[in-house]
């Protein structure tokens, strides 16, 4: 999947990864997706969250040997 900008938050524990999304967020314009790698398994509900009540999209989430990928477009 496409992603304008990847994210590399792995060996982060909470709440790091949703600080450092939320910064690249900011960062980013309306439609753009960011791509986020995380080892932290609460990442999968605290980035579902935030994703929710910032009004944004989550468009995919996947794990891969160990590490959570999430495919977060800008609302």
């Amino acid at each position: 999947m496409d992603s304008n900008k990847v994210l590399d938050a792995k060996g982060l524990a909470c709440p790091m990864p949703i600080v450092k999304t939320k910064k690249a967020m900011g960062e980013m314009e309306t439609g753009q997706v960011l791509e986020v790698h995380t080892t932290d398994k609460g990442a999968i509900n605290d980035l579902t969250a935030w994703t929710k009540s910032g009004g944004h999209e989550l468009i995919k989430q996947e794990e891969e040997n160990g590490v959570l990928k999430f495919w977060i477009k800008k609302g």
